[in-house]
Order: structure tokens, then C-alpha cells, then sequence
């Protein structure tokens, strides 16, 4: 069986140790992930990640480097309750600005939160070590 790969992003903002990450939910299940999705054709992982932000959570932001912080993997479920197996490219985000109106809102909740409180709430396994990872970075250590 093939692995889809997607794109996502930790995306956060705050500045002097007062850093927060976006969590958002699916739009399924409800539980609590990172803005993240498929690559379409033509586009990068890098580009497919920004997009996703900003569909998902309204959010426009810079990714500052060409490489993820992470990857993670899931087990995505079909309506018939098979799954198929998704890599996940994740990058940083420092946004910018959050729109009033973007693609998805009302779909979903959006939660801006500590490393150390999304890490408690995030429902996806694979995401704790690339918040842990942030967590340990010289810039967003005073969060905590």
C-alpha cells in the first residue's frame, strides 16, 4: 500500500518568550491537530503547508526555512473504516495575521495555547515530539 504524503504546519506567533501554537480540529473526528493536508500538483511541500494554514485556520504567516522541523505519520480511515498510512512534512510558521474570513472556518475549532498545553490537548501521537522539539529551541523556551 502506498503512503500519501501531506503537508502541515506548527504555526505560532508571540514574541519575548509569550510564544502560542495554533491547534486546530478535524473536521471528522474533532479531535485536536495542526493545520495540515494533501500537495497538489505542482506545489511544494513548503507552499502546500502555507495553504493549508490558511484554509484551515485563516491564518497568513512565513515559513523561515526550506526544511520541516519534523514528520510524522498517521493512519488515516475510509468511510468504510479501512486505512490507508500518511506521512506528514511538518514545517514552523511564524504568523503574520489571522483573517476574519477564511475557506474552512465554522468547520472547525481553531485554539491558540502554550507548547506545554497544546502538548497536553493534541490528539495526534506523532505531533508530541515536534512540539516537544519547539518547545526546546532557544526562542520559545520561556513559554513554558
Amino acid at each position: 500500500m502506498a503512503t500519501t504524503h501531506q503537508a502541515g504546519v506548527i504555526a505560532y506567533r508571540g514574541e519575548n518568550g509569550r510564544r502560542e501554537v495554533l491547534l486546530i480540529t478535524s473536521r471528522d473526528t474533532h479531535r485536536w491537530i495542526i493545520p495540515k493536508g494533501n500537495i497538489g500538483r505542482g506545489k511544494t511541500a513548503r507552499k502546500a503547508a502555507k495553504l493549508e494554514a490558511f484554509e484551515e485556520a485563516g491564518l497568513r504567516g512565513t515559513i523561515d526555512s526550506e526544511i520541516p522541523i519534523g514528520f510524522y505519520t498517521y493512519f488515516k480511515r475510509r468511510q468504510d473504516q479501512s486505512a490507508y498510512p500518511v506521512s506528514v512534512e511538518v514545517f514552523l510558521m511564524r504568523v503574520d495575521r489571522q483573517r476574519k474570513k477564511w475557506p474552512e472556518k465554522g468547520k472547525r475549532e481553531i485554539c491558540w495555547l502554550s507548547i506545554k498545553d497544546a502538548i497536553a490537548r493534541i490528539q495526534e501521537p506523532g505531533i508530541v515530539p515536534l512540539l516537544k522539539r519547539l518547545a526546546e529551541l532557544p526562542d520559545f523556551r520561556a513559554s513554558e
